[in-house]
């Protein structure tokens, strides 16, 4: 399967953004891409560094705009999009939302984001509820679909729940960078488990993982930090966490990368660990801690 990501930088102009995003696309249906997939919440800069209740004009229904602009574009040009939206669900409810577009242009399905981080320049918790729509695989024509987001990447558990339901790829539209006055031997050590983590979900469940995130600075409006530098480093590893594919750290980036799926169930087929889960002594793993 060829999977196209897009790593861009993001600007205050949301239409300079949208159209950015969609000249990427084109260009990675252009080389091949039969499934493309974008960073998260692609359209705007990322609005959480500060808690402003303005922020909330940036969401839209779903379907809504930029929905029926993705699904047009995904009819056009023939391949499934993941997209990440600022959902507004109702008068004060709000979800981080990722889209997935069938190449007809429909709508294949959606995922909400479940963890909500709130830290010092994420303040997610101010603007989305966790998400409702549980960890169900989309199924589409290029295979089903393991699609979360962001900060749901750094929990095993998520993955682990996608694998058992067949789940054939595992996305992470993506956020994350670092905040510019750590050292730089404290920004490779995150970049890096962030890049580990995930590949260890490769490898547990024998499933190839893309993650996409933005890059470049954004500066914060209160002024209260220096603002958050996006890591970029998007990549694609395969079922037993090699890296297919990694993106620079500071660049923009379009990529097409030929994942050999058949290779993926023989990985499975070598390392077994779905049949060899002891689920009976599991129960434990629903409580907040074992005390």
């Amino acid at each position: 399967m060829k999977v196209g990501i897009i790593q861009n930088k993001c600007c205050k102009d949301i239409q300079r953004n949208v159209e950015h995003m969609q000249e990427g696309i084109r260009k990675a249906a252009s080389a091949g891409a039969e499934l493309v997939i974008l960073q998260e919440l692609h359209n705007s800069l990322y609005f959480c560094q500060v808690e402003d209740t303005s922020m909330f004009d940036l969401a839209e229904p779903i379907p809504g705009p930029s929905t029926e602009a993705y699904g047009k574009l995904a009819k056009e040009l023939g391949v499934v999009i993941v997209t990440s939206l600022f959902e507004r669900r109702a008068p004060g409810l709000y979800h981080n939302t990722a889209v997935v577009f069938e190449k007809d242009g429909s709508i294949a399905g959606k995922y909400r984001k479940m963890h909500i981080p709130d830290d010092p320049a994420y303040y997610e918790k101010f603007y989305f509820t966790p998400g409702d729509l549980g960890f169900h695989p989309i199924e589409t024509s290029v295979g089903k679909l393991g699609v979360q987001v962001c900060w749901d990447q750094w929990y095993p558990e998520g993955a682990r729940l996608m694998a058992l339901q067949g789940a054939e790829l595992r996305i992470y539209p993506t956020a994350i960078g670092y905040e510019s006055s750590d050292t730089e031997e404290e920004q490779e050590r995150q970049r890096e488990a962030w890049t580990t983590v995930q590949r260890g979900h490769a490898v547990a469940n024998g499933i190839p993982v893309i993650a996409v995130n933005r890059t470049g600075h954004e500066e914060d409006p209160s002024g209260q930090t220096k603002g958050i530098s996006f890591w970029g480093s998007s990549f694609v590893a395969g079922p037993q966490g090699e890296l297919l594919y990694r993106a620079p750290k500071d660049e923009e980036a379009i990529a097409v990368v030929d994942i050999d799926m058949k290779r993926c169930e023989n990985v499975r087929r070598w390392w077994p660990f779905l049949r060899d889960r002891r689920i009976e002594e599991f129960h434990d793993l629903t409580k907040r801690f074992i005390d």
